[in-house]
């Protein structure tokens, strides 16, 4: 009789605790930072796109496990949260909506930064470069048909008018505008290999030294190269209205979709960092470009990923600054 009335407060004290934890405040995120993927450890080894994050804002931060994420969400005490939402749109989108749709975060306030790596034309960018997104585009949705199957000389992909929605974001101008001029005087690393990797291409804008710009993100499933293949990814830009591309990735369109789908479509940026040309340079075949020889590689990951982090975060340390003024949207100068 003894042991089941201990065994009853027992009870009533467990539910007690669990009522006390769902009734908790959800924890109010002001930033949160979504990366792609990571290289081994979140701390001290080699980084990948969300190390640099990790130990500038969450090393002391508290884990959350979120059921169908691909990795914790991390929320320091400054309202700062970050994860590693996985490469792909299948795998970074479903890890968005699962971070979103759980009830321990209040992300009604949020800003949202999705950042990594990727490559970019030589024409609009150069290795190690950093860029905010005006526009997220989807290079995937379009129509495919083999070789043989139409007229000699046409296109092997087409897409087509009427679902440009579908296809693009375009972003809060405001606010990407006003992360631009925050950030484009930011000091950027750059490394001498990158340096002469350079110098292979003709094009002005690649033989630049790393330096912070605007413009579109498109994203594919498919590491796409080659000069063939980035006319198209600009012919896609054009259908649907979307600028000039700078950026190629793989997750931009789908995360940002999915966060505007949970109404914070106006707090959204995409900053990328080009760590090598989406082509090869006038002397090498796509091939020779995706394989490359001994010593020909571009050496602008380990400073590209540090000058977003760098660009990055200048955003963040500003917004966090200065949360009365942003909570409610872009402030004005």
């Amino acid at each position: 009789m003894k042991q089941l009335k201990v065994w009853g407060i027992a009870a009533v004290l467990l539910v007690s605790m669990v009522s006390a934890s769902m009734a908790a405040e959800p924890v109010k995120v002001k930033v949160f930072v979504g990366a792609q993927f990571e290289i081994g450890k979140m701390a001290g080894d080699k980084a990948g796109e969300f190390q640099h994050w990790y130990e500038g804002y969450l090393k002391d931060a508290k884990e959350y496990k979120v059921v169908g994420a691909e990795h914790p969400v991390w929320v320091n005490k400054d309202g700062v949260a970050g994860s590693v939402l996985g490469m792909g749109k299948v795998r970074s989108s479903s890890s968005m909506t699962a971070i979103l749709v759980d009830p321990r975060f209040d992300f009604s306030d949020t800003y949202f930064i999705i950042t990594g790596c990727a490559g970019t034309p030589p024409r609009a960018g150069t290795v190690a470069a950093v860029f905010w997104a005006d526009y997220l585009v989807d290079y995937d949705l379009g129509h495919r048909w083999g070789a043989g199957e139409v007229a000699e000389g046409q296109p092997l992909f087409s897409v087509r008018k009427g679902y440009e929605s579908v296809r693009t974001i375009k972003l809060n101008q405001k606010l990407v505008q006003r992360a631009f001029e925050l950030t484009k005087d930011t000091p950027l690393q750059d490394s001498d290999t990158s340096k002469n990797y350079r110098k292979n291409y003709p094009d002005k804008m690649a033989q630049r030294s790393p330096f912070v710009g605007v413009g579109t993100h498109v994203a594919s499933d498919t590491f796409f190269h080659g000069p063939t293949l980035s006319k198209e990814a600009q012919y896609v830009c054009d259908v649907n209205g979307a600028g000039t591309y700078v950026i190629t990735e793989m997750e931009g369109v789908a995360v940002g979709y999915v966060i505007t789908k949970f109404g914070h479509g106006d707090r959204v940026l995409s900053l990328r960092t080009a760590v090598n040309f989406d082509q090869g340079n006038p002397n090498e075949t796509t091939l020779e470009h995706l394989d490359p020889a001994p010593g020909n590689y571009p050496g602008g990951f380990s400073t590209g990923i540090k000058n977003a982090y760098v660009v990055g975060s200048r955003f963040v340390n500003e917004v966090i600054a200065h949360w009365s003024e942003w909570k409610d949207g872009v402030p004005a100068k």
